[in-house]
Order: C-alpha cells, then sequence, then structure tokens
C-alpha cells in the first residue's frame, strides 16, 4: 500500500502543467516561509494580547492554516496530532481521548478548549465532548496549543493546557469555495461563500457534512458507532485594526450509533466581539456569546446546557515599561437532565455560576528581561473564591534566544460528575457524588528554552514539574463508594520540538516528549478506583514531519508517530506512518490524497483489549474549487 501510495505522488509528478503554471501561486505557502516569519506568527493565548510567538514565555505550539491544509486532517483531533505537546488516542470513530501533560482520559478533565473564544465546556466532567466540535478547517487561521497552566488568564480547568482554535476573518474568505471527498472511512463535503456588506464590512456563510463508517474490531467484526454531521453558520466582521466588530454563529446536528439506540446531538452558538485600540497605545475588548447544546444518550441521560459568558478586558502600557492586562468575566449555564435508572444527576436541574477578575503586569526588568506576574480570583457555585497566580520570567541573552521559568497555581474545580452524579439513578447508589468534594490543586514549575540558532533552524524545549492534591479518588463509605479528593503526586516531564528548513523547498519538522507520573493515596485515604482512573499515557512519544514542494503545483507531505506504550489498560506501543500529496493544476482548482496509517493495516490506540478499536488503513481522496 505505501508503494503504491508514492507510485501515485511519481505519477502525478510526471504530469504535464498547463503554459501559465508558472504564474501560480506556489503549492506550499508554508514553505514559502522563512523560519524567521515563523516565528513572528502572532499569538494571542500567552498574554491574552498580540505578540509574536518569539517572544511569548510559555510552551506554545502553533498549528498554522498551511499546516492544516497539507496535513490532509479532516477533523479537529485529527489536526490536533500534529502538536508535538498533546496526547491524542482514538476511542472509536468519534471519541477521543486528548490531553497535555498526563491525566489522557475519554472524559479528560484538564484542558481548556476554545473556538474563537467560545469555551466548548460541558459542566457534566469539566471537559470537551470532541464527537460535537467541528469547524470547517478550511476557514481555521491557526491552533494555539500551550501545555502547561493557563489559569491566570483563563480560569479553572486550564490546569494542563490551553487549545484555541482561531478561525480567519471574513475579509480572508471571500468568494466561493467547494470541497468534497471520501474514501474508505469516511465521506464529506462542504461549501462557503464570502462577500461584501454594504457598510464596508465582510460576511462568509457556511454548510458542512461528514458520514463516518463504523469501526472494527480486531477480528473484523464491526462495531455501532458509524455517524452523520451536518453544521452551518455565518461570521460578519467589521472595521480594522483601529476599531473592529464581529458576529458570528453555528448550529449543528448529528447522529452517532450505539447499542442499543443513536446517540443525538445537537446545538447552536451566536458569539459578538468588539475590539478598540487607542492613540495612548491601549486596548480594549468586549465579548459575548450564547450557547445550546442537547444531547440525548439512549439509555443513559438526557441533557440540555444553556450557557451566557460575557468578559471584558482592558490593556494599558504604564511608564514605557509595564505592559498591563486586566478583565472580568462573568458566565452563567442552565443545566438541565433527564435522567434514567441507569445513572442520574441529581438535582436533575441546576444554576451554575462563574464571575473572575484578573490582572496581569509584564515589566521590562532591562532590556533583555521581562518580569510577568499576574493573578486570577474566580468564584463558582461548589468551592466559591480560587486564587490562581502566576510568575513568569523571561530572558533573552541575545537575538533569537530566549530562556524562561514560570511557577503558576491552577485548579480544575468540580465538576456535576464530582457532586451530583448517583448509580444506579435509583437508591441503593452503589456510586455517589459527594457535596464536599474539592478542587484539584496543581501546583507547576518550568523552565524553557526557545532560540533559532541558525536562519534555517528552530527549536523549542520545555522542562516541567507539577505537584498535584486533592486529585479524584473512589472512597468506600457506609452505603456505598463516593468520590473523594484522596490522591495526590508528581508529574515530570520534558517537551521539545523543531524545524529544519533543510532546503528552500523542503522543511522538516518534529517533537518528542517525555513523561512521568507518580501517584499515591494520600494519608487517610482508601481508594477503591486505582490511581489509573486518572488517566492513561505514554512514558515516551514523537513524531516527524516532511513538508516537500515537489513543483509550484506539487505538494507532498509525510509524518511519522511513534506513541508508547499505554500501562493500565495495556495498550501496545505503535509507529503511524501518514501521507498527503496534493495538486493545483490552476488557481481554481487543488485535488489531494491522503493515506492514513500506511505501516500496519489496524492498530489500537485506546481501551481495554476485549473491547477496543482497531484503527484502521484509511485513504482519501478530495477537491476543493474556487472559482
Amino acid at each position: 500500500m505505501m508503494l503504491a501510495f508514492v507510485a501515485v505522488v511519481a505519477v502525478i509528478g510526471l504530469m504535464p502543467h498547463p503554459a501559465h503554471a508558472m504564474t501560480v501561486a506556489s503549492a506550499g505557502d508554508l514553505v514559502e516561509l522563512s523560519l524567521e516569519q515563523l516565528s513572528n506568527i502572532v499569538v494571542t493565548s500567552v498574554s491574552r494580547r498580540a505578540q509574536s510567538l518569539a517572544d511569548a514565555p510559555a510552551s506554545v505550539y502553533v498549528i498554522t492554516h498551511d499546516d492544516i491544509r497539507r496535513s490532509g486532517a479532516t477533523s479537529i483531533p485529527e489536526v490536533l496530532r500534529l502538536a508535538p505537546n498533546l496526547q491524542v488516542a482514538r476511542a472509536d470513530a468519534n471519541q477521543y481521548a486528548i490531553s497535555a501533560r498526563g491525566f489522557n482520559n475519554v472524559l479528560a478533565n484538564k484542558l481548556l478548549v476554545m473556538i474563537d473564544g467560545r469555551t466548548i465546556y460541558t459542566p457534566l466532567f469539566s471537559g470537551t465532548f470532541w464527537e460535537a466540535q467541528n469547524v470547517m478547517l478550511e476557514d481555521v487561521d491557526r491552533i494555539e496549543v500551550i501545555s502547561g497552566p493557563g489559569a491566570t488568564l483563563w480560569g479553572a480547568n486550564a490546569v494542563n493546557g490551553v487549545i484555541n482554535i482561531i478561525t480567519r476573518s471574513s475579509e480572508d474568505t471571500q468568494g466561493t469555495l467547494v470541497a468534497g471527498g471520501g474514501g474508505n472511512l469516511e465521506s464529506g463535503g462542504s461549501a462557503r461563500y464570502g462577500g461584501k456588506l454594504a457598510n464596508g464590512g465582510h460576511f462568509r456563510i457556511y454548510g458542512m457534512t461528514f458520514h463516518r463508517d463504523n469501526s472494527e474490531f480486531a477480528d473484523g467484526t464491526d462495531i455501532r458507532d458509524a455517524s452523520t454531521h451536518t453544521q452551518g453558520g455565518f461570521r460578519a466582521d467589521w472595521g480594522g485594526a483601529t476599531q473592529a466588530f464581529t458576529v458570528q454563529g453555528d448550529a449543528y446536528t448529528g447522529s452517532l450509533d450505539q447499542a442499543p439506540a443513536a446517540r443525538d446531538i445537537s446545538g447552536a452558538n451566536l458569539l459578538t466581539s468588539w475590539s478598540r485600540a487607542f492613540d495612548d497605545g491601549s486596548s480594549a475588548r468586549v465579548q459575548a456569546y450564547y450557547d445550546h447544546t442537547d444531547r440525548n444518550h439512549a439509555g443513559a441521560f438526557k441533557e440540555g446546557l444553556d450557557t451566557l459568558d460575557i468578559e471584558g478586558q482592558y490593556a494599558l502600557r504604564l511608564a514605557t515599561v509595564h505592559q498591563v492586562v486586566m478583565g472580568a468575566g462573568y458566565r452563567y449555564a442552565f443545566d438541565h437532565v433527564t435522567n434514567s435508572v441507569a445513572q442520574a444527576f441529581l438535582p436533575a436541574d441546576k444554576n451554575l455560576q462563574w464571575a473572575n477578575l484578573f490582572v496581569q503586569d509584564q515589566v521590562a526588568v532591562r532590556n533583555d528581561v521581562d518580569f510577568i506576574t499576574g493573578v486570577k480570583l474566580e468564584s463558582n457555585v461548589y468551592t466559591g473564591i480560587e486564587f490562581l497566580p502566576n510568575v513568569r520570567v523571561a530572558w533573552r541573552p541575545s537575538a533569537g534566544n530566549m530562556l524562561w521559568a514560570s511557577y503558576a497555581r491552577a485548579v480544575r474545580s468540580p465538576s456535576r460528575v464530582d457532586r451530583d452524579f448517583y448509580a444506579p439513578g435509583v437508591q441503593p447508589y452503589l456510586l455517589a457524588g459527594n457535596d464536599t468534594f474539592d478542587s484539584e490543586v496543581a501546583n507547576d514549575y518550568e523552565l524553557g528554552y526557545r532560540a533559532q540558532p541558525t536562519a534555517n533552524v528552530s527549536l523549542s524545549i520545555t522542562g516541567f514539574v507539577t505537584d498535584f492534591s486533592r486529585l479524584r479518588s473512589l472512597e468506600p463509605r457506609p452505603g456505598g463508594i463516593v468520590f473523594a479528593n484522596g490522591i495526590e503526586g508528581t508529574n515530570t516531564g520534558v517537551e521539545a520540538w523543531g524545524t529544519w528548513r533543510v532546503l528552500p523547498n523542503w522543511q522538516l519538522a518534529g517533537g518528542v516528549t517525555a513523561l512521568r507520573e507518580r501517584w499515591r493515596v494520600a494519608p487517610g485515604s482508601v481508594d477503591v478506583g486505582g490511581v489509573a482512573a486518572l488517566g492513561n499515557d505514554p512514558a515516551v512519544q514523537w513524531n516527524l514531519r516532511s513538508s516537500w514542494d515537489v513543483t509550484r503545483q506539487i505538494g507532498f507531505d509525510v509524518t511519522a508517530r511513534r506513541i508508547g506504550a499505554l500501562p493500565d489498560p495495556a495498550v501496545p506501543a505503535y509507529t503511524a506512518v501518514d501521507a498527503h500529496v496534493f495538486w493545483r493544476p490552476s488557481p481554481k482548482w487543488e485535488f489531494s490524497l491522503s493515506g492514513l496509517n500506511l505501516l500496519d493495516p489496524i492498530h489500537a490506540e485506546w481501551g481495554v483489549a476485549t473491547n477496543r478499536i482497531e484503527v484502521e488503513r484509511g485513504f482519501y481522496l478530495s477537491f476543493q474549487w474556487t472559482p
């Protein structure tokens, strides 16, 4: 199969090209960028203000628009495999376990995920239902992946990392785009139209749909997890660098097969944001959104969740050496659950509220040294006010080199599972929530280095130690088992990545993470769940990606990743190779062919051996048309 795929690349490379080919834009926008330009990509998630990636004192990896296009990925979770500082494992056709720095689980609860500033968060378990999250990938500008705490700026649950998915302005997505494709595992299509508004603004509307086939067990029999998903939305933007206003929204519906009946999901959201830059160098921003989701898990529960969120921030410079960002936010959510005999959330209806105040000050101690301090006070209905501080120092000993160190405190505040969950749904309960369950606490220490030693090489390396306390345990009590805060321990690790421009039209990028987790039952606690319930993580993983512009119309990308064995439940280590070739015969057309998991016909990534899917080798042929 691998040889056949490479043969296709060679055949395309030998095809005659149209006479006007030399006037067509290069196949690989990323490969045309210098590493200095890549280092100056603007990020906003580290400090809540625009800064170059080279100046961001944090372990942050940016997946660019062109990275996404060249990967051939068709969903957000598959795109996130590009980030070397994330653990990504596929649990079935739709569900993923995704985390940073450990605690990986299908219900992972220590990673904050946002789309254009809208938190895609469920208060049921403090995490993300990945099967419900979709964007039109052609419209994504970049994905900023921060490993390590971000609680001072982004709040509770930004414990081990922050993922911020940022879409492109409607001004950058003008005209018509139609895309579609299919393969042996999935098929889908999307369309988008962007235009100008009479008052000087721009807009786009889009629609997308996809279908995924059933996964298979190791013996080749199907598991019922096929799915369909349909989504549409819009975005409109007015203004420019001085003042800007955005309004955008999405609506979706989907069905995911399972026994005994399908799991149905649907939802809609509306977001508005306003920003203003003032003549004195200060700036202000206000954002508000409403989000509604419905979930129907046949035989288990139904949930309707309505969330209203508003936040504002103000940034200013004081005495030329202080860059201050301050702000406040409020979120209200109404969660309605229809319980079953199998499980229950009690009370079924819950009003949830969060409020926060934060401030962060970056002081230029010298021309080459910045000292950053910040704190957030955040309240929730379960534990009251949480104190979330951060201290960070960055030193630039020479151009292109930065050494930084940090301390931060973050918490994972209780979710409805911790406080309100009961199984079965009627008495006597075997497992019960605990109304004294407290926030899980992380104290994190980091030392990092980012450099561009030559014009063709860039690198980043971060070492970290995180002390955890009050982690969730299962404690026997009279009448059953309850959730408690009976586990503590330490995560230590190193994460590193780099890029090498080998030739003007050939680039290599790779990364590696090493993680050691040491957990113990706290004195006075009796945990019956086992520390394995905290997550299942590889000790070492690495990836290597090659991006090659064969000609000005043809690009060829290969990604290899090695994921170490998972300890409990045991999942063998595996190596996967993905390849993607694309051809632009004219400015209007692009054709591509992707091959996934080319080394082996199947491999496991997640779950118990007796009841887990095997991820199959896949091929996907697609097109994109921009008339």
